[in-house]
């Protein structure tokens, strides 16, 4: 048996992670696209996590999602044909995903998706595209909840569907025990408000971002901000760099590892957020941080639901609130709705099972 393993960005290698560690060498092939961000940083990524080397790397030469799509669907074509493999694996919601799960269908083989079923039902969301369509095109549908779930039922897709939970809950099972070690990040404030923002609707629109930036340089709370490299091409681009760097209150990062927002998750005094994986993370029991998200919907509902996050949107006031009290606010005693850790086992039986 041989499966084809495609990822591009730093959420999918965290959430991969696990299943390529669990699949003996001789029947996997791990093919890197470089989504999001520098190739080399991209491969040093995957190092530090303990990963071994892809098998097949890709250095696209674009940023413009049509074109990028392209270019690792013609790429990826050259190596299936190479490989053969019985299945393709694939996690998330991102360009890579659906480039490789039209790539895999067109060339006859099935797709095996990862955390499918998530939906925000905002289509100015990309990952909303990506992730419907690369459920209709799959063979099986790894759903993280019961919730995920329903969304496929109701949509009626043609795959096989199972809950298994999430890989992010066996990923952070691993690599929260030697965070600590590992983290190259020297944390000595206390008390302190864990900020990042990165998606398209609020860091690509100059009013939203600027609203947000102004906001939060007003606050006096302390915050810690690493920068996503889209974000911080975008803060350059609306000239609010400046003001982020004149404030006192706000401690800037460049892009940082995952052993080093992981340190940064435990001992924040609660997070806030425009990323799913956050919401995700924070209700681990290694974690369990209050998140509230800086967005108008949430693929993530049942950490709403079992009170760990909180929507806020993007209005000004409503964040000047969360700032002020965000502090006081209480964690439920419940249990993660993203699994028991165990989520890669559940995946790796039913593939076999099938292939």
């Amino acid at each position: 048996m041989k499966i084809a393993i495609v990822m591009g960005t730093r959420p999918e290698i965290i959430k991969l992670a696990p299943l390529i560690d669990k699949i003996p060498k001789k029947n996997r092939s791990v093919i890197f696209t470089g989504q999001h961000f520098d190739y080399q940083m991209g491969l040093q990524f995957i190092e530090k996590l303990g990963l071994k080397k892809p098998d097949y790397s890709m250095n696209l030469s674009s940023s413009i999602p049509s074109s990028q799509m392209g270019e690792i669907i013609l790429k990826l074509s050259k190596i299936l044909q190479e490989i053969k493999p019985d299945t393709t694996i694939v996690q998330g919601d991102t360009n890579t995903v659906l480039a490789s799960a039209i790539c895999s269908l067109k060339s006859g083989i099935p797709i095996c998706h990862v955390e499918s079923g998530l939906r925000s039902n905002d289509w100015r969301m990309p990952e909303e595209h990506n992730r419907i369509t690369t459920d209709h095109l799959s063979e099986l549908l790894f759903a993280p909840t019961i919730h995920s779930k329903k969304n496929l039922v109701s949509e009626k897709v043609h795959g096989k569907i199972f809950v298994t939970g999430n890989t992010i809950m066996d990923s952070i099972s691993k690599y929260s025990k030697i965070s600590s070690k590992k983290s190259t990040l020297q944390i000595n404030e206390t008390d302190f408000i864990l900020l990042t923002l990165h998606r398209t609707e609020n860091v690509d629109d100059k009013k939203t971002l600027t609203s947000l930036i102004n906001t939060i340089t007003q606050s006096n709370e302390k915050i810690i901000f690493p920068i996503h490299p889209r974000t911080l091409k975008q803060l350059k681009k609306f000239d609010l760099m400046k003001k982020l760097v004149k404030s006192e209150n706000i401690k800037i990062l460049d892009s940082i590892g995952y052993f080093e927002i992981l340190e940064l998750m435990k001992k924040s005094s609660f997070i806030l957020t425009d990323s799913g994986g956050l919401q995700e993370e924070a209700t681990a029991s290694q974690i369990r941080k209050k998140t509230f998200v800086i967005r108008k919907t949430t693929d993530r509902p049942e950490a709403v639901e079992h009170g760990f996050s909180e929507l806020i949107g993007t209005s000004s006031n409503k964040l000047k609130s969360v700032l002020k009290n965000g502090h006081d606010s209480k964690i439920p005693r419940k249990k993660t709705p993203y699994g028991d850790g165990k989520a890669t086992e559940k995946i790796l039986k039913e593939i076999y099972n099938r292939f």
